[in-house]
Order: C-alpha cells, then sequence, then structure tokens
C-alpha cells in the first residue's frame, strides 16, 4: 500500500492574539491524505480549517507536531501544490489568458507555451471565446472558471481548496462542483477542500473529516461509499446520501452546538 502522500501528525498551530496572549488555532491534529483522494474537512465557524491548509501548503510552521508530504517535512511551499481561495485569485488587470497563464510563466515556461496551455485549459474549463476578457467582465461562476483553470493548468500534486465556490449562487455552485469533479477526474491529484456546507462535502469527497471546535482536532472520519462519477444533484436526492448525511451531521451538530455556546457567553 502506498504511503500517504500528505500527513499531518499531532499538529499543533499557536498564534499570537491582540491582547497579547496566545491563540491556539489546532491541536493534535492527526490526519492522511492519499494520493489521488479528495478529502473534505467540515468544522464549527472559526475552528481552524483554513489553518490546516496553511500548514499543509508550508504558508505556515506547525508550533509543534509535524506536516509530511511525500514523507519530508514541510518547510516550505512544496512542490507541485495548487492552492484556491474563497476570494478570486485572478488578477484585476490581466486578460483571462494572461491570468491562466501565469502560473506556468511564474515556473520558467517559455510564453508561447505558457500560452498554448493556458488556451487548453480555458477551453476546458468552458470558456472558450473569452480568452481576452478581463475579470470585471466575467460573472461570478465564469471567474471561478479562470481560477479553477489557473489552479489546475501547473498539474498540481495537491490542490488545496479553501471554500472555494461559497460565494455562489445555489445554482451557479452546483455547476462548479460538477465541474471541479469533471476536471480533477484522472489527474491523480490529492484534494483538501475546506467547506461549512456539509451537502458539498459528501457530494464532492471520498472522505469527510469533522473538526472539533476550536481549537480544532479530528474528531470523526467518515468514509463516503458513494460511486463516481458523479452527479450533485441527483446524488442529493438518494436515500444513500440522506443516510450518510445523517450521520455526519451527528458528529458535526455537537460541534456546532459548542461553537454557538462560545459565541454566546462571548457577547454575553
Amino acid at each position: 500500500m502506498a504511503p500517504p502522500l500528505i500527513e499531518l501528525i499531532g499538529a499543533t498551530k499557536r498564534f499570537p492574539s491582540g491582547s497579547g496572549a496566545v491563540h491556539t488555532a489546532v491541536r493534535d491534529l492527526t490526519m492522511t491524505v492519499n494520493p489521488g483522494e479528495f478529502v473534505a474537512v467540515v468544522g464549527p465557524t472559526g475552528c481552524g480549517k483554513s489553518t490546516t491548509l496553511s500548514l499543509v501548503s508550508g504558508l505556515q510552521p506547525p508550533s509543534a507536531g509535524q506536516v509530511k508530504v511525500n514523507g519530508a517535512d514541510v518547510k516550505s511551499i512544496p512542490d507541485g501544490v495548487g492552492y484556491m481561495f474563497q476570494t478570486d485569485a485572478v488578477m484585476p488587470w490581466r486578460s483571462v489568458l494572461d491570468n491562466v497563464a501565469s502560473g506556468p510563466r511564474f515556473r520558467g515556461v517559455e510564453k508561447a507555451e505558457a500560452r498554448a496551455q493556458a488556451i487548453e485549459w480555458i477551453e476546458r474549463v468552458g470558456l472558450a471565446g473569452f480568452e481576452k476578457y478581463y475579470p470585471h467582465q466575467l460573472s461570478g461562476g465564469m471567474r471561478k472558471r479562470v481560477a479553477l483553470a489557473q489552479t489546475l493548468v501547473t498539474s498540481p500534486k495537491i490542490l488545496l481548496m479553501d471554500e472555494p465556490f461559497s460565494a455562489l449562487d445555489v445554482q451557479t455552485r452546483a455547476l462548479m462542483q460538477d465541474e471541479l469533479l469533471r476536471l480533477w477526474s484522472g489527474t491523480g491529484a490529492a484534494v483538501i477542500f475546506v467547506t461549512h456546507d456539509l451537502d458539498e462535502a459528501i457530494a464532492l469527497a471520498d472522505k469527510v473529516v469533522v473538526l472539533t471546535t476550536s481549537p480544532a482536532t479530528v474528531k470523526d472520519v467518515f468514509e463516503i461509499p458513494l460511486e463516481r462519477p458523479r452527479h450533485v444533484e441527483d446524488l442529493r436526492l438518494t436515500e444513500e446520501f440522506r443516510l450518510i448525511y445523517r450521520e455526519i451531521w451527528e458528529s458535526l451538530r455537537g460541534e456546532v452546538d459548542k461553537a454557538r455556546e462560545k459565541g454566546a457567553n462571548r457577547v454575553a
């Protein structure tokens, strides 16, 4: 059996707070992601889900414990990592073509080859004909397609996604979920997908990791035995989906309630 591509082993991350105290975002966090595996991470608001991505990406070092990619400790941004954020990371002064070509160009690819790669991915995400458009001329869903092409054009081995579709309307969000599954299929990339939406987590993932209220640690891990390929809107209507949702929600609900109680106590 192949070793995990990503390992967090008792990882803890502490930050100085504004009051001079220390805030612990995640504590003793242990989880693994295998090559080609799609893992969704859910938990209460502010529990440390995004911090988990920062640790894997090398943007933040752990305060304690270990974070490994390909068996090596993460000390900087590992090779082959693509990161898709909640907010658009497209550059407003660049066209769609130049935005998508920017990743290969930063990696030293010649301009003509970078543009050829970008044109291929623009077509794959359904934006052929929009190469010369600028971000302000596109809808929210189209900008997300640009961001997907921008991320996937470099053929990442690890894809980190921090609530990338949360700002979209319901219909566009479902379309983008299907689009992500279509584009990811066959790439062999491992995905860590952070979301507040349990429906989204189940529809997309091979495995759902439930984090506790802050400071986050892993509470439960659920395998998702739904066949691929998947169409998310059809999947949500099945009895199998509802049974999986009910099981995971029983775990997640307790942490959401704890987070609400903490918030109410702070206000009081």
